[in-house]
């Protein structure tokens, strides 16, 4: 399939680039950036990947974000800032080209499935009532802090039923896009306030944990309390999460659920799809962004500490991920698997 990655110059974009070269699946044809139109993604790109921009790549002229830069695609990719997304990706439902969205503009769209792939495949059944209204297919990934509360929790809720969540994430600086973080910002120091995190963290889970009724999603009713704070690592989301549930929780049958979990994409054994989605470490040090959060190629989500909180009915942990492979551009690359396996696509 001929894919376009929209906002392909930034950190996120970039990431979808790696990604998709040489992807079994997928063939990057179409790059578009607002500041670079007409130069080769080469000389645009101020490339932040660790490993080399691929050459092929790199020739590939940036184009405009626009629907007419986009004729001749079989799928796009956004990775785009909210305040572009909004504009051109309701015109990319309209005109029926497949959309995966990393950006924040339709995530809580009814019309639109927000999906962890892992977490929630059934959800894209909202597509068939996008195809009702003309529009579409159209799906989202949730923002990367969200990703790595909700995946460790997907096993736990539906083993004890959540009931509360109190979150705090301690977010890279990547998070951030590039430069993003004033050096003289976040240089000994952490910055405990990030902009609309913890707003999504809150509605986004209660979104991905929802149910699908056939026709919208219904919001599970566990209520959230989130804290997000910037620290001073370059890749890599480590979230506090304190969870307290309908029932008593055993916390080694907790792990086993953890560490045993597989889903669809797992099934189905999807290019990207890692093969264990939560790895569990017993290290009372771990997980630790240095070395956890290159867990199965990124895709993993890699949790520790797990222990009984204040009350029989709570359990606390640690969980961590990478945020721009497992977080965003992978995840999304994931998500577009399986909507071609289940033939959304």
């Amino acid at each position: 399939m001929k894919v376009a990655v929209l906002g392909a110059t930034g950190a996120v974009g970039q990431r979808f680039v790696q990604m998709l070269h040489k992807h079994p699946w997928f063939e990057i044809s179409v790059l578009t950036g607002k500041a670079s139109v007409g130069k080769k993604y080469g000389e645009a790109v101020n490339w932040r990947i660790e490993s080399p921009l691929p050459e092929d790549v790199a020739e590939i002229e940036v184009q405009p974000t626009d629907l007419s830069s986009l004729k001749g695609v079989d799928l796009i990719f956004s990775a785009l800032p909210s305040s572009e997304a909004k504009v051109i990706e309701p015109e990319i439902m309209k005109a029926n080209i497949p959309l995966v969205s990393n950006a924040s503009a339709l995530r809580m769209e009814p019309l639109v499935p927000l999906i962890i792939p892992d977490v929630n495949p059934d959800h894209l059944a909202l597509i068939e009532v996008q195809r009702a209204e003309g529009l579409g297919p159209a799906a989202t990934d949730p923002n990367c802090t969200t990703t790595m509360a909700v995946l460790p929790m997907k096993p736990l809720h539906d083993k004890y039923r959540v009931r509360k969540v109190n979150v705090c994430s301690y977010q890279a600086l990547s998070g951030a896009g590039y430069p993003g973080v004033p050096s003289y910002d976040i240089v000994d120091n952490l910055i405990p306030y990030i902009p609309s995190e913890e707003e999504k963290l809150v509605r986004e889970s209660r979104k991905l944990l929802g149910k699908f009724n056939g026709e919208t999603v219904e919001m599970a009713n566990f209520q959230v309390q989130a804290t997000c704070v910037r620290v001073p690592v370059l890749d890599g989301h480590l979230v506090a999460l304190h969870l307290e549930f309908d029932e008593e929780v055993d916390v080694d049958e907790a792990k086993r659920a953890l560490s045993n979990y597989v889903s669809e994409p797992q099934r189905m054994g999807l290019p990207t799809a890692p093969e264990r989605p939560i790895v569990v470490r017993e290290e009372p040090n771990r997980p630790q962004p240095r070395y956890d959060r290159w867990a199965g190629e990124g895709m993993s989500v890699t949790v520790g500490r797990v222990r009984k909180g204040s009350s029989k009915d709570s359990l606390l942990l640690l969980t961590l991920g990478h945020n721009t492979v497992r977080g965003a551009a992978g995840q999304a690359i994931l998500l577009a698997e399986l909507m071609r396996a289940k033939g959304y696509i």
